[in-house]
């Protein structure tokens, strides 16, 4: 790599998330929060995503991230029912499961989009294993 990349990234990430990729372990996870499902959704299998600890609205350059090769990319629907003798509810909710393939370290040099309903773009580059913090 080396290069300057582009990347959709999903932010504010649990540090377990991004310890385990950093360990360089295929993981999967469930993405339930707005933003990063939008952000995701429209993913294929075999792109490459940046994905960081540092929270939606601090995302800036200079921010660190795992970039990360998506395998398996899967979209459930959630309903659940709850009634009483005076109501009765349905929910239903969506969510993304995504398995991961860790590539790299990077660091985020320039954001090129943050805007709330779309998906979050940042340029970053690969960070040498002895830079990484």
């Amino acid at each position: 790599m080396g290069d300057k990349m582009e990347y959709v990234a999903l932010t504010g990430m649990s540090e377990r998330v991004i310890s385990e990729l950093k360990h360089h372990r295929l993981l999967t996870i469930e993405i339930r929060s707005p933003h990063n499902f939008l952000a995701a959704l429209n993913l294929s299998v075999g792109d490459l995503l940046l994905l960081t600890h540092t929270s939606h609205d601090d995302v800036s350059s200079g921010s660190s991230g795992i970039v990360a090769k998506l395998v398996k990319h899967q979209v459930s629907t959630h309903r659940t029912m709850q009634t009483t003798e005076h109501y009765s509810e349905e929910r239903e909710s969506i969510s993304l499961r995504i398995q991961l393939d860790p590539r790299c370290v990077a660091r985020i040099s320039k954001v090129v989009n943050n805007k709330i309903g779309e998906a979050t773009v940042v340029v970053a580059d690969e960070v040498p294993l002895y830079n990484a913090h």
